[in-house]
C-alpha cells in the first residue's frame, strides 16, 4: 500500500530514513570520520545524504528542505563552498543553518534532509 511507512537502516534507537506518502525523511547525517576539517566532513555527510536518497528512490535534485547544524557557525563559508558545488543548480532547497553542540565533539556538522521520491516509486 502506498501509504505504508517504509523504514531504511533500522537500528534500535533510530532509522536512517523513513518514507511515507512519497516523502523521504532522513535522520541527521554526521561524518563517518571526525579527523577532517569542515570541508571534508561536509563532503562526507553530503555523500551519505546522496546515497540514502538513492536508496529511498530520490536524489539531491528533489530535496524539499535541509537543516544544517554546525558546531562553529564561523565555518559556514567553508561549508557553503562544498554545499554550493554539490547542490544541483536551480534546485537549491529551503535551508536553515544554525550553530549547535553535537553528540560527538569530533563532529563539526550534521545535516537533516527531507525530499520527494521520484515519480513512479
Amino acid at each position: 500500500m502506498k501509504n505504508d511507512i517504509q523504514r531504511h537502516g533500522v537500528a534500535a534507537r533510530y532509522s536512517e530514513a523513513a518514507v511515507f506518502n512519497g516523502v523521504v525523511y532522513l535522520a541527521g547525517m554526521v561524518p563517518e570520520r571526525g579527523d577532517t576539517d569542515i570541508r571534508g566532513q561536509t563532503q562526507d555527510v553530503l555523500d551519505q545524504v546522496q546515497q540514502r536518497l538513492r536508496e529511498a528512490g530520490s536524489d539531491k535534485s528533489r530535496i524539499l528542505r535541509t537543516q544544517i547544524f554546525l558546531t562553529d557557525i564561523r565555518e559556514i563559508g567553508a561549508m557553503n563552498e562544498v554545499w554550493d558545488a554539490w547542490v544541483v543548480a536551480g534546485t537549491a532547497p529551503p535551508r536553515a543553518t544554525v550553530q549547535a553542540a553535537l553528540a560527538n565533539p569530533d563532529w563539526k556538522i550534521e545535516i537533516v534532509v527531507t525530499a520527494a521520491q521520484k515519480v513512479g516509486n
